[in-house]
């Protein structure tokens, strides 16, 4: 079998002992932390707040694939929740706002946008979480489920669900330090942020599905991304389940 893009990327992309790669860091080219849009009207989030009765090895235990979902809106204060157990910020150390789940350099590529379907005293439309501040920034209104649900792979269940979660990657906030192996860790970072998400919905009485299945340029021209810069990585469907 000839080897791929996929085979190649992995080689050319090992670290080996004595050969990082890179060089010195340029601290004066450091990429902006945060992605705004500061003309979007921004939408508040309650405070998370504390669960109480679900632990972790109970959520762990149920946290399954749920892909139907009853009819009905999610609760506001639930949205809030899922949104800081994606990448709420839990602490300030050293000049680093770490958040709940982890990323390479603590540089956090990733990025959290919304398709609200049916979510309480929410206009459906797309939305950027601003981690800063725990906010929605409103960037389009109107009906986006199917839109959402031929860019996932035409899979029903981003039409059915309340909201589907999208993660991006803002590459070059991972490539300054790590040049081409950041396109491993982009990935990684997605990963525990969409963990996250699974365990909080199950903690909620809320279900999940994740998927990698997309038409990357289709998911791209729904958040207005070049594809280049920044582009989709992977998406999660959450509602009520049946």
């Amino acid at each position: 079998m000839s080897e791929g893009i996929g085979d190649r990327f992995q080689q050319e992309t090992k670290y080996f002992r004595g050969k990082l790669g890179g060089g010195p860091l340029r601290w004066d080219l450091k990429p902006d932390a945060y992605k705004t849009y500061p003309d979007a009207p921004r939408t508040a989030l309650d405070p998370p707040g504390q669960l109480d009765g679900v632990s972790l090895w109970q959520a762990l235990q149920e946290r399954h694939s749920v892909r139907g979902f009853q009819p009905g809106p999610l609760a506001r204060r639930d949205l809030s929740r899922l949104l800081w157990a994606c990448q709420g910020i839990t602490r300030a150390s050293q000049g680093y706002a770490f958040r709940t789940a982890p990323s390479a350099g603590a540089l956090f590529p990733v990025e959290t946008y919304l398709s609200v379907n049916d979510v309480e005293d929410m206009e459906p439309g797309i939305y950027h979480y601003a981690v800063q501040t725990h906010e929605l920034e409103q960037l389009e209104t109107g009906d986006f489920r199917l839109a959402s649900a031929r860019a996932a792979l035409d899979q029903d269940m981003a039409y059915a669900a309340n909201a589907v979660f999208i993660w991006t990657a803002v590459f070059e906030r991972a490539k300054w330090k790590y040049r081409q192996r950041a396109y491993r860790y982009v990935y990684l970072d997605a990963g525990h942020i969409a963990a996250n998400l699974a365990l909080a919905a199950t903690a909620l009485g809320l279900g999940s599905c994740q998927i990698a299945a997309l038409y990357d340029d289709e998911v791209n021209a729904l958040l207005g991304l070049d594809g280049k810069r920044e582009s989709a990585l992977y998406m999660s469907v959450v509602g009520r389940p049946l």
